[in-house]
């Protein structure tokens, strides 16, 4: 009975078609910054990979460093 007293929605805009894309032309100056930034990523990921002292099967520590110190750790 709630359906009989709603106004009915009015109808929806046309949908307007999506703008063409830029052209994808790429300067040889655009390209080296492009290759500058992608070898600056590839050097950043190697050293954060060394510092990273877990592997799937656990901690890989020496022996070395877990004996005991002058400051009592």
């Amino acid at each position: 009975m709630g359906s009989i007293f709603k106004p009915k929605a009015p109808p929806l805009p046309p949908v307007q078609p999506a703008p063409e894309p830029p052209p994808a032309e790429v300067t040889p100056e655009e390209k080296e910054e492009i290759a500058k930034e992608q070898a600056a990523v590839e050097r950043r990921r190697r050293g954060r990979k060394s510092t990273i002292l877990t592997t799937p099967l656990g901690v890989q520590e020496d022996e070395e460093t877990k004996l005991r110190t002058l400051l009592g750790k």
